[in-house]
């Protein structure tokens, strides 16, 4: 199968019970995206595959044969952070930093999909389907809410994202 990870082409034989997540992290030595808890219930592990967030521990790697997969390693452009990478750590965004790689992959879908005018479940009803969908405190929580942070650092998590915004 035939990947381009954070950019880069890669070619590789795959088992076919091999999932993203353990190909990217034992194969690829990208380790950013954690196994927490193996059923795509806490988002430890998203990336972004053709730029739109995933659970990677739930996909499995031969299905993503000619695609895009970004890591949170491959949102810096070289030594230059993101800029949600550097609104993470200006507001302190994280304690153990075990979700953080997971949070910002998803925070930078959370960016796209608002961009696009993608609704979520608190978006206005009557919102047009194609304008930009304001990030608002509740946006980011509720677009948000399949990651979790054991240690609480979500009012940081919120408040890194909306600057990205603003």
């Amino acid at each position: 199968m035939t990947l381009q990870v954070n950019g880069e082409p890669c070619t590789l034989v795959v088992d076919n019970r091999t999932a993203l997540l353990d190909l990217l992290r034992e194969r690829l030595g990208l380790t950013g995206a954690k196994k927490g808890c193996d059923h795509g219930q806490c988002g430890a592990c998203t990336v972004l595959v053709e730029g739109r967030r995933a659970n990677s521990c739930l996909l499995p790697a031969v299905a993503q044969d000619g695609y895009a997969v970004t890591t949170v390693e491959g949102l810096a452009d070289g030594e230059q952070l993101h800029p949600l990478q550097r609104a993470f750590l200006d507001r302190d965004a994280f304690q153990c930093g075990y979700c953080t790689p997971g949070q910002i992959c998803s925070a930078a879908g959370v960016l796209e999909e608002a961009t696009a005018g993608r609704p979520s479940d608190v978006t206005a009803l009557d919102h047009p389907a194609d304008r930009p969908v304001p990030l608002t405190s509740a946006e980011v929580r509720a677009r948000l809410s399949g990651n979790i942070c054991r240690c609480g650092a979500y009012p940081n998590i919120v408040a890194a994202v909306q600057d990205v915004v603003t």
